[in-house]
């Protein structure tokens, strides 16, 4: 589904992102793992257009490179960035019609209000309560939802336990596992390492903008230099 080529990312004269290879089959769910500053969040930045980057991006076969950012939410991707980047003045419910803004099936995307607001109960209580006055695991559960709102094939999930308690966290990665049930394909960059092996089929590492290692994450799980390095261990 995804197909990545020689990415390079760069800030004025530092090279964030150093000619990475990275490819997601279809329903696949693959967790980008490193250290703060390794170009995790540049990564998924430059897949979905959201900085300037080289090299190539193919989604579903189609170079998306040049594409313009709003146009690939169209085609199935979708982002939820690191820092939720919710609308802070617009109501719960706004929020969530705002990620539906390139569908015209009125219907089914009340429909689909119902069906977050099933998975996310929390949302439904605070339906018109505006965004800014949320929790932050609050804000991550619409960041989340608003994202599922256009139906996306290929979810890019930016770093979705920051900042949250333990108990935030479980809640939040629970939603995320009923998600990537129903087939959704998943690219996730996350801090906490061994809850995004836990979720994903496979890892790979990312150090000092260069991707040096993938592998399923059973076998990420038990390698001594990831477990010494990422794990905690």
């Amino acid at each position: 589904m995804l197909q990545v080529r020689q990415l390079e990312v760069h800030y004025g004269g530092i090279c964030a992102v150093k000619g990475i290879d990275l490819d997601v089959a279809p329903g696949e769910k693959v967790a980008l793992i490193g250290a703060n500053g390794a170009g995790k969040t540049s990564t998924l930045k430059a897949i979905a257009r959201m900085l300037p980057a080289s090299g190539e991006v193919r989604l579903d076969g189609d170079d998306i490179s040049q594409a313009a950012p709003h146009t690939l939410v169209g085609r199935g991707l979708a982002l939820v960035p690191e820092g939720r980047g919710v609308f802070a003045r617009l109501s719960v419910r706004e929020n969530l019609e705002m990620g539906a803004y390139v569908r015209h099936d009125s219907s089914a995307i009340a429909a689909d209000i119902e069906r977050v607001f099933g998975m996310l109960p929390r949302l439904k209580e605070r339906a018109a309560q505006t965004a800014g006055t949320l929790s932050g695991g609050e804000q991550q559960m619409l960041a989340i939802g608003r994202a599922l709102m256009s139906r996306p094939r290929l979810l890019l999930l930016d770093e979705p336990s920051m900042g949250l308690s333990p108990i935030m966290v479980d809640t939040v990665f629970g939603v995320i596992r009923d998600v990537v049930r129903e087939g959704v394909t998943l690219l996730l960059v996350e801090q906490n390492a061994r809850l995004a092996l836990s979720v994903c089929d496979r890892g790979c590492v990312m150090e000092s903008g260069r991707v040096t290692l993938c592998a399923p994450s059973a076998e990420l799980l038990d390698n001594p230099a990831v477990r010494a390095a990422y794990l905690g261990e």
